[in-house]
């Protein structure tokens, strides 16, 4: 692979540390999905390699998006995953587990990079293999008050809430520690894709940006 990339600002990110999860979306759908997200004030989307097509895709994001939005990719479980998805344009990569060659080929090359964990010491080793940031998947099991135990001990370790994430417990997880948060098919519900709904898709985006500015601890 080649040793140079283009990746995400991570702190331009964090200004709004929300991403937007696509599994199992097809090529129609993302103009649509992109001005919708666009003008919900959304900024960084991923498109999950184990979708159809996914490099196809991300390369037509990015292209649609024209700059308004930042594009990765998500489920990134292989080293093949990666070169697939960096070739398409990807900015920043996101696994559900730790996959170290992975996240170290990231780390080596200044692309940040959000292995999934979930117990203390799948979170600590994602961290020391060279994570931006661990991704807490799936959170909904244990909750935002998870978040304030991991910090104890962990109060370097920058997490991402994935699962679980809406607008009742959104401002929760940033309160206890959360770094970034991730949410998928609570907004982008396959009914609403498949009906061309983006309207209600928009007001879900831009419900959820309104409780992480409601609620969030400023980094």
């Amino acid at each position: 692979m080649p040793t140079k990339y283009l990746s995400m600002d991570i702190q331009t990110f964090k200004d709004l540390p929300l991403i937007g999860i696509l599994r199992g979306i097809t090529s129609d759908m993302i103009d649509p999905i992109v001005e919708t997200s666009v003008a919900a004030g959304l900024k960084t989307i991923e498109i999950t390699m184990n979708t159809d097509g996914a490099a196809d895709l991300i390369k037509k994001m990015i292209t649609s998006a024209d700059g308004r939005l930042t594009v990765g990719a998500g489920t990134v479980l292989t080293m093949d995953d990666l070169r697939s998805a960096l070739d398409a344009g990807a900015t920043f990569i996101i696994l559900p587990v730790l996959v170290a060659e992975v996240v170290e080929y990231c780390a080596e090359n200044s692309i940040p990079v959000f292995p999934g964990a979930f117990t203390p010491q799948e979170i600590y080793d994602s961290w020391q293999a060279g994570a931006t940031m661990v991704k807490v998947f799936p959170s909904n099991f244990f909750g935002p008050n998870y978040f304030m135990e991991i910090k104890g001990p962990f109060n370097d370790i920058d997490l991402l809430a994935c699962g679980g994430v809406n607008p009742g417990t959104i401002g929760d997880f940033f309160l206890n520690g959360a770094s970034a948060a991730a949410f998928g098919g609570s907004v982008f519900k396959r009914e609403w894709l498949v009906n061309k709904d983006y309207a209600n898709i928009g007001t879900a985006i831009e419900t959820l940006i309104a409780g992480y500015k409601r609620y969030a601890v400023s980094p």
